[in-house]
Parts: C-alpha cells; structure tokens; sequence
C-alpha cells in the first residue's frame, strides 16, 4: 500500500495522530528533504526508514519502488510541508501505483490553500489554484488577462524573492484588486495582509521573510446589459413554460452567476 501523508505547514503540533501511526508502520518513509522529516520523526519518537523522493530523483524512485509496492510492502510519502503531489513531487508514484493495481490512500491534514483562502474570508462555491506564480514577466501578465474574468478567489504561492515584483506586476493589470498576502501561515509569527495590488506591491518592495500564499479576490464583473436581459428573458421563458418560479431562478443564477433576488423580483 502507498500512503500519501500531509505534513505540517509550519507548526509542528498540527500533524494527524493517522499519519503519525503511518510513518511507524511503514517499511519505508519518502521524504522530499530526508534531513528535515528526520527531525518530524524524532519529535515524536519514529524510527522508520527514509529514502529521498524529490523532483531530481522522481523518475528513478518510482521504478525503484513499484517492484517492492507490488511485493506487498508499505510506503509512506511525504513532503517537506503539506500533501505531496500539490507543487511538490508525488504525483508520479500515486500515477504510478494505481496504474499498477496497487492500493493508494491519502491522509489529509494541514494545507496551505486551505488554510490561506479561510484566513482571507474569500470562501465561495468555488476556487482556483494555479500552484507558483509563472517567474517570467509576460507569462504573469497572461495570467492576470485569464483571471480576469474569473469571478471567484485565486489562491497561488509565491517565493519571497519574487512577491514584490509580482505584486507589481499585477498591480500595473488590475491596481485596485484585493489581495491578502498570508505570510508564515501556522508559525510564530503568521501574518495576513489585506490590501489593493497598488497598496501592497508597495509594502512588499523589499523581500519579506517566509513562506508566502497569495488570495487573489475575484474579479469584478463588468456589467453586461444585454446578458443580464437575456437571462431574465430565460426565467420568464421558463415559467411560461410551467417551470415552478424558484426552480427556474436558481438555475439560470447557477449559469449565469447572477444575482438570484435580481432575477426572482424581475420576474414578477
């Protein structure tokens, strides 16, 4: 069996009484950096096994592996913080293992996104997450032109070195959109910092200290007369038709993002 165990973002009292029972009944225990889960096992008083599983080495690993996962051994994997396979390597053994027939289970626990888009009071229906900002500056930009019209929260992690100038970056495409830079998410000294683009690729000239995850607000909707009529024309189509009012309202919102009590009082 392969078992994917998230680890702490940061502090280290918030790993799982599940993936600490994993990581003693395993054979084996990969590990990102084996230095630093080392130091999470002797915390807690694990001796396991540990080989080095990181994007260097990916490739040769999992054919290394697959032959002793099929032979019935248990493997752990983990990162250095979080659940492997999101912006850390993993997803090619789970591929790889379930391919194969083999047993896969995950043990969730801390996530940085999570954690970020709570922290942010952004929570929706939905949400993207587009992993580490692009580091060339034209890719950025077309970034920032697909986001746009992308009217719910967009969570990313960026480097330290590299905040500024994507604050920067974006700030010169949208000035005026929000965003909460959630600094050391877990640890001593978290923070989270509310402010415009404009406002905060200004505080954030110098390089920070830190893990860093971005919330991006959604991006405000320009109006469309001509969409908003249509959609109203839809409901009353609809319960022309013997749609019950509620019913139809509800539907043609889900398609179309619009407000529900602006469709529902129109169509009375």
């Amino acid at each position: 069996m392969l078992s994917v165990c998230a680890t702490p973002i940061g502090n280290a009292g918030d790993v799982t009484l599940r993936v600490l029972a994993e990581l003693r009944e395993a054979d084996v225990v990969l590990a990102e950096d084996t230095r630093h889960t080392r130091g999470l096992l002797a915390r807690h008083g694990i001796e396991a096994k540990l080989l080095s599983y990181h994007e260097h080495n990916e490739a040769a690993r999992v054919e290394e592996l697959l032959p002793r996962l099929l032979a019935g051994e248990r493997v752990a994997l983990v990162s250095d913080a979080g659940l492997p396979g999101v912006s850390d390597p993993g997803a090619r053994l789970v591929r790889a293992a379930l391919d194969a027939g083999v047993a896969v289970t995950v043990l969730p626990g801390p996530s940085a996104v999570e954690t970020a888009l709570v922290a942010s009071g952004l929570v929706s229906e939905r949400y993207a997450f587009v992993g580490f900002l692009p580091r060339k500056a034209g890719e950025r930009t077309a970034l920032w032109a697909e986001l746009a019209g992308w009217r719910w929260p967009v969570v990313a992690f960026e480097s330290p070195a590299r905040l500024g100038a994507s604050l920067r970056s974006l700030a010169s495409f949208s000035p005026t959109r929000d965003v909460f830079v959630c600094r050391e998410l877990t640890k001593q000294f978290e923070e989270v910092v509310r402010g415009t683009a404009a406002a905060l690729a200004e505080r954030f000239a110098e390089a920070p200290k830190g893990e860093i995850t971005l919330v991006l607000a959604p991006a405000a909707a320009e109006p469309d007369a001509s969409r908003s009529a249509e959609a109203h024309a839809v409901v009353a189509e609809l319960v022309a038709a013997g749609t019950p009012r509620k019913v139809a309202v509800e539907v043609v919102s889900r398609l179309t993002d619009m407000s529900r009590n602006d469709l529902y009082r129109t169509s009375l």
